[in-house]
């Protein structure tokens, strides 16, 4: 039986991630200070699984970050500054969470010689042209003047220190960039587009949109994402790269407003709110998100491939649910 540590544990993916590997027998331990995770997304499974260890801390913390490493085989590095609204309100948290943690893990793994997944995000990629993103395309990151940046640089020096623990420390690590990950259980505080849209639709609001409606954006189920990290962790040949994870079929926001709508009050109307408003005069965006999965593929022979309408009606359901009781 592995021992696992997840980092950020008991955020949305890694209280998800948490599940998977105790179904499939593993000791796991999760170190989370709760700052954007919730305790409620763990307490089934500390409930259900008595190999299952919480510990409330900060990773910014080197004692609490060596404590939770020990004896561990396997470590997944989830934490991190989540969500477009706390990156722009708060820059020097999201670069202080995302950068120091992660060199001294993976420091202390090297030495330990444990496998690492590193989590990093689509937002690497800036404001890459491409209509297509592939992992081996350039960064494009935009004017240190704008905070929305800071994420995304932040999480480039995580995979730029990852790789370099890989090259000169033979660590086995995987860098895993997400797109949209979503499902049951998410919560749209932090800027999540589909919790967002849902909760306003069943509680009889207008949608807001931002712009003018047309960015593109894909979304993966959490459940196909976490068994894609599975696979990549068991699959050798994927040390030492970067893998995008997510789904490939791209919406507009207007149009998955439209969705939503659709699905949960026909009367609802779309209302179309300036970013500025929302994040701030300095605030820029994306238009075109679409990842090249094709090295994915390649490595795992599998993909996030549920229809959006699939996810959709899976996540209303699921909040209807708990609306009722």
């Amino acid at each position: 039986m592995g021992f696992s540590l997840i980092t950020g544990g008991a955020g949305f993916i890694g209280s998800n991630l948490c599940g998977a590997l105790l179904e499939q027998g593993e000791q796991v331990r999760v170190i989370d200070d709760l700052s954007t995770g919730r305790i409620e997304n763990l307490e089934p499974l500390l409930s259900q699984y008595d190999q299952l260890e919480f510990q409330e801390a900060s990773i910014t913390s080197d004692n609490h970050l060596n404590d939770a490493l020990q004896d561990v085989d396997t470590v997944y590095h989830l934490a991190a500054a989540v969500g477009v609204k706390l990156v722009a309100e708060d820059p020097v948290r999201t670069i202080e969470t995302n950068i120091a943690p992660t060199e001294f893990l993976l420091k202390a793994a090297a030495v330990r010689n444990q496998r690492v997944f590193l989590a990093s995000t689509s937002e690497v990629y800036g404001k890459n042209p491409n209509s297509i993103w592939s992992e081996e395309d350039d960064l494009c990151l935009g004017p240190t003047s704008r905070p929305r940046w800071a994420y995304g640089c932040s999480k480039a020096i995580d995979e730029f220190l990852a790789l370099a623990y890989a090259r000169q420390h033979s660590l086995p690590v995987v860098i895993g960039r997400f797109f949209n990950v979503v499902g049951p259980n998410q919560v749209g505080n932090y800027g999540m587009v589909i919790p967002r849209f849902i909760d306003k639709a069943l509680a009889g609001e207008n949608l807001t949109v931002y712009d003018d409606g047309q960015q593109e954006r894909c979304f993966a189920h959490v459940d196909e994402v976490v068994r894609c990290i599975l696979k990549l962790m068991e699959t050798p040949a994927a040390n030492g790269l970067i893998c995008n994870i997510g789904g490939d079929q791209s919406i507009t926001m207007q149009a998955l407003a439209e969705k939503v709508i659709q699905k949960i009050d026909p009367t609802l109307a779309i209302d179309y709110v300036p970013y500025q408003q929302v994040y701030g005069a300095d605030f820029e965006d994306v238009r075109c998100r679409v990842p090249d999965l094709s090295r994915l593929e390649s490595l795992i022979h599998d993909k996030p491939s549920l229809s959006l309408d699939e996810i959709l009606d899976e996540i209303i359901k699921w909040k209807q649910a708990r609306l009722d009781t």
